[in-house]
Order: structure tokens, then C-alpha cells, then sequence
């Protein structure tokens, strides 16, 4: 068969070139149609401009499918990884058009990057063209990329429980920052998850906000039971796990209105209060009906950055309720005051001393 033409897309005020445009990315499920190349980069023309306001001026790693998602498929772990189907992008890749800008970033290992940072919707379609079909913003924007503008509450149902529990913990998470004077915007996550997220004044460090998240995580422990902040896995039972260390520096959640390799092509999806506590099943928001709906009642973010709150209501939680620190991913040095790095099953007590240092033996 021959090789279908390149198409173009209109983004904004360009036109964008799309090659092998009959691809399928994902397959047609029982639910849905097989969705093409120039369908997805024709999806983020669509909602570019409501998008920027989630990922505009930010530092953002693309999540690549270069041949399309397919169930079975998994991304790689690292870049020594070269099994894997999909990647993360954090440095841009030469050869981009002048239009896609980037900025320069710092991971905590103390290298940097000169990530994407998308300005206009183009650059959005360019790189879905590349494979992209998650957007990975930093909670900075451009010039400051050292100080988060975004609290992110990261709700992620363990085994066990399901979308309706996240459902609940966010409604009432909302409630509660209602309460501490702070207002809160959600969306799905794309899969069964719901994300919080609350406009901050951009004075703050990482860690700062990560200590937020987790004085916010122990009040919503004591008014649900069903929600942990517990990192081991085997601690968290079957609740709902608030991720306070996605407020770390590069750690990232998909943006609103990307695209999951998932089978469907859900998409992370913002909501109204009101529409989050009416979904009864966040498989039906996809790349085929969230378009309409946000031509429809428009962008439930768009008063988003209208006020920036002062974190001081949730640092004063993470002072005054008990809990100390919690443990860092592993790929982070040891910070202090971090409990140890070990499995709390594997942890033999007579090896550790009351401040929780291994004893040398």
C-alpha cells in the first residue's frame, strides 16, 4: 500500500506538517474507533489555547509513542532502557521548528535541560507529530522555574478501590482548602485517578510545597480514613494516596487535556465541582468527546489564575500536625530528616538507631 501523503494542520496562526497522518495510534476498542495521527495532532489544534493555560510557559517533557499505543506496550524506565515502546522527552530534540520554544531547567542531580516550553498551540501539534501524546509540565513558568506557582494534589486509588473513591477524597478536599481560605480546581487524571490543583504565589520552594501537600494529606487522614499518605505500598492498605511527592522538583503530572496510553485515548480532562460529582465513569471523556465539550460550556479553568494564594494555612498543618517527614523518591539524595530508605517489612530494628541511621555492624 502506498504511503499516505503528509497533511497539514491549522494550529493557531500556522499551519503544521503532519507525516504518515493515517498511522493509528490507538487501536478501535468496543467503545470506540481507531484513532489516527492526524486525528490526535488535529485533537490538540483543538484545544490548544484552553491547554496553554495548563502547560503554557512551563517547562514540559513530551510522553512519545513514536509507532502509536498499543495494549501491552509500556514506557521506558531510563534512558539506558531500550525496550521500551514510549519515552519521556526532556530535552528537546534538534531539528524543531523556531517556533517551539524552550527553557532551561535544573533536575536535582544538578543537571540541566533545555526542555520544551510550549507558547502557542503549534507547538503543542508539533509535538504530537513527534509522538507525543502526554504533556508533562514543571509547576513553574518562565523566567522563575525555581519557585512552583501550582500546589498539585496527586489522588491515586490503590487496589481496591476505584474512581469513586477519588471522587469522594477530592469533593472533600475541595472543602477542606475551602475552609484554610484556598481555592481548588480539578480534572481526571485519564485513568482512575482525580487531580487538585490550587494557584500558589510563585515565592515558595519545592520543598515547601511538597510540605503543603502533606499537612493537607494528614487533615484529609483524620476526617477519611480511606485516604494515606503512607509511601511504603504495603502500608497503604486499600485507600486513596494523596502523592505529595509530585510537588518535588521534576516531578510532573500529566497536564490537563493530554491524551493517556490507555485504550479509548482518555483524555486528563478538567471539570466543574459539580460535573466531577456527577461522573460516574471517566472512560467516557476522550479525544472524541472533549472537544465538544469544552466548545460547549467553555474551560473550567479559565479563572484559574484570577487569585494566588499564600501557602501558609498548609505549612502550618505540616508544623503542627504530627508525622515528621516523609520519605523522597529513591532516585533523590538522603534528605533531612527523612525516615529510612528501607521497606518497613524488611526493616530489622536492632540495625537502625532512634534517628533512624543505619548502624554500621
Amino acid at each position: 500500500m502506498a504511503k499516505a501523503p503528509a497533511a497539514t494542520v491549522q494550529a493557531g496562526d500556522r499551519e503544521v506538517r503532519v507525516t504518515s497522518p493515517d498511522r493509528v495510534v490507538y487501536e478501535a476498542t468496543d467503545r470506540t474507533p481507531a484513532v489516527t495521527k492526524l486525528e490526535v495532532c488535529e485533537y490538540f489544534a483543538t484545544v490548544g489555547e484552553a491547554m496553554l493555560r495548563a502547560v503554557g510557559e512551563r517547562p514540559t517533557a513530551m510522553e512519545r509513542w513514536p509507532d502509536g499505543w498499543r495494549e501491552g506496550m509500556r514506557l521506558a524506565t531510563g534512558p539506558q532502557d531500550r525496550e521500551g515502546d514510549g519515552f519521556y522527552q526532556k530535552r528537546l530534540p534538534r531539528g524543531a521548528p523556531d517556533f517551539v520554544e524552550t527553557v532551561r531547567i535544573t533536575f536535582p542531580s544538578g543537571r540541566p535541560a533545555d526542555e520544551l516550553c510550549p507558547t502557542e498551540p503549534a507547538a503543542l501539534v508539533w509535538a504530537a507529530q513527534m509522538g507525543a501524546l502526554t504533556f508533562h509540565p514543571w509547576p513553574v513558568r518562565r523566567p522563575d522555574v525555581d519557585h512552583p506557582d501550582e500546589l498539585r494534589l496527586d489522588l491515586d486509588p490503590q487496589p481496591g478501590t476505584g474512581f469513586a473513591d477519588a471522587r469522594r477524597v477530592a469533593l472533600l478536599t475541595r472543602d477542606l482548602l475551602a475552609e484554610l481560605g484556598l481555592t481548588g480546581f480539578c480534572k481526571t487524571s485519564g485513568n482512575r485517578g482525580v487531580h487538585v490543583y490550587v494557584r500558589i504565589q510563585p515565592r515558595y520552594s519545592f520543598e515547601d510545597v511538597r510540605h503543603a501537600a502533606i499537612g493537607l494529606g494528614r487533615l484529609l487522614e483524620r476526617r477519611d480514613d480511606q485516604v494515606t499518605t503512607a509511601w511504603w505500598k504495603e502500608e497503604r492498605g486499600e485507600r486513596v494516596f494523596l502523592d505529595y511527592n509530585q510537588n518535588n522538583r521534576d516531578r510532573t503530572i500529566a497536564s490537563a487535556w493530554s491524551l493517556r496510553a490507555r485504550p479509548g485515548a482518555p483524555v486528563s480532562t478538567p471539570l466543574t465541582w459539580d460535573e466531577l460529582a456527577d461522573l460516574d465513569d471517566p472512560a467516557r471523556l476522550t479525544l472524541a468527546t472533549v472537544p465538544a465539550l469544552l466548545a460547549g460550556r467553555g474551560d473550567p479553568w479559565a479563572g484559574m489564575d484570577d487569585e494566588a494564594f499564600a501557602l501558609e494555612p498548609l505549612l502550618e498543618l505540616w508544623e503542627t500536625l504530627p508525622g515528621g517527614e516523609l520519605n523522597f523518591p529513591p532516585d533523590y539524595p538522603k534528605m533531612p530528616g527523612e525516615p529510612p530508605r528501607v521497606q518497613p517489612s524488611k526493616k530489622v530494628a536492632a540495625h537502625w538507631d532512634e534517628d533512624g541511621n543505619r548502624i554500621e555492624t
